[in-house]
């Protein structure tokens, strides 16, 4: 049940974000905003407050915000009076505005929430050490009393390379000894004697120490400076998990075009799953989990789908080149038609992801 209330919670501040994007640039330029709603009707619970229904629904899977006039095609229904405040008659750069913010919403909280664990943990950065991050039982390094997070500044007889070369540099040296005794130089003056294995003796996937090395570090730089630089570090991670999502989100099309489910793209079942094990680790799992979820929320809204930010844009754009609105009508068609693609497509991947898990 914990598992649950988290996972809801998680999804629920990712769709909050969002929505809230879209109700204050709305309200920023005067559009009615009729109703902010958590999940999708039924509605459960709803109380208005000045002219929005602020509302709880069954469906928690979700969340929306109802604009005036939202569809050209619902201006048939809307008061004279009110038209001016409808979403579909403003200028197509507030109509821009509007739809963008629920993307940049949850782009930012992906970047404030990096930039908030690595205020916490330290900075990554390459440093003039190596770090012990990985230890085969039995292994030259393990015999000779070698530990994981001990960081290695020296080697006797070798010169010190640069940070940029230090992996690559220490691992040909290492090669070049192997069958030797070599003199390794720990931190706080600790050292230690290792003798390289033969290339012979070394098991497949493992070198000739079996040890895991890397020059990256968590930096603990002074406090006040952490949430600025956590910041910059934030928005590196933002924009390459965004790389990374594009990509799985391109190969997911092509293999769905192609007549197939891919097996490693997941719905909600997934999502649940997913959170479920990440708050077993802690908060600061759970956190970098909400972050790449919020950036993937934010690229998939806006992929050029009917019904999603990314397909309403696709309209705005295509009435600037050929300078006149499409039928309210048929775009109104097209958008439900895109709705009821994304409703099959999450069925789909929930039947996958409910096989994988029986399987």
């Amino acid at each position: 049940m914990i598992a649950i209330i988290n996972f809801l919670i998680i999804l629920s501040v990712l769709v909050i974000v969002h929505e809230l994007g879209h109700f204050l640039v709305a309200r920023k330029f005067n559009i009615k905003v009729e109703e902010f709603g958590l999940g999708y009707p039924p509605r459960i619970w709803g109380k208005r407050k000045g002219e929005t229904i602020y509302s709880i629904n069954a469906l928690l899977l979700g969340g929306f915000v109802k604009l005036l006039g939202e569809d050209y095609a619902e201006l048939r229904d809307v008061p004279d009076s009110q038209r001016k405040r409808a979403f579909s008659v403003q200028k197509k750069r507030i109509r821009v505005l509007v739809l963008m913010a629920g993307v940049v919403m949850n782009f930012l909280l992906g970047i404030v929430l990096f930039a908030a664990i690595y205020t916490k943990i330290g900075i990554p950065e390459r440093v003039d050490y190596l770090l012990v991050t990985g230890l085969s039982k039995d292994s030259p390094a393990d015999q000779a009393g070698i530990k994981l997070e001990d960081k290695i500044v020296g080697v006797e007889g070798m010169v010190w390379p640069e940070k940029d070369n230090l992996v690559r540099d220490f691992v040909d040296y290492i090669k070049s000894k192997r069958g030797e005794e070599v003199k390794l130089l720990l931190k706080d003056d600790k050292s230690l004697i290792v003798i390289p294995r033969l290339e012979e003796e070394t098991p497949e996937g493992q070198g000739s120490l079996g040890v895991g090395i890397t020059s990256m570090d968590l930096v603990q730089y002074p406090l006040w400076q952490r949430p600025f630089r956590g910041m910059v570090v934030g928005v590196k991670e933002a924009l390459g998990w965004g790389k990374e999502i594009v990509v799985g989100i391109g190969k997911m099309f092509y293999k769905l075009f192609q007549g197939e489910v891919p097996k490693d793209v997941g719905g909600p079942v997934a999502i649940y799953e997913i959170s479920k094990s990440v708050t077993d680790e802690g908060i600061m799992a759970t956190l970098q989990f909400m972050a790449i979820l919020s950036i993937n929320l934010a690229i998939l809204n806006l992929l050029p789908i009917p019904a999603l930010d990314g397909g309403r844009l696709l309209f705005i754009a295509i009435e600037s080149v050929i300078r006149r609105r499409i039928k309210p009508e048929l775009e109104q068609t097209i958008h439900i038609a895109g709705m009821m693609l994304i409703l099959g497509l999450m069925v789909l991947i929930t039947i996958n992801d409910v096989k994988r898990l029986l399987g």
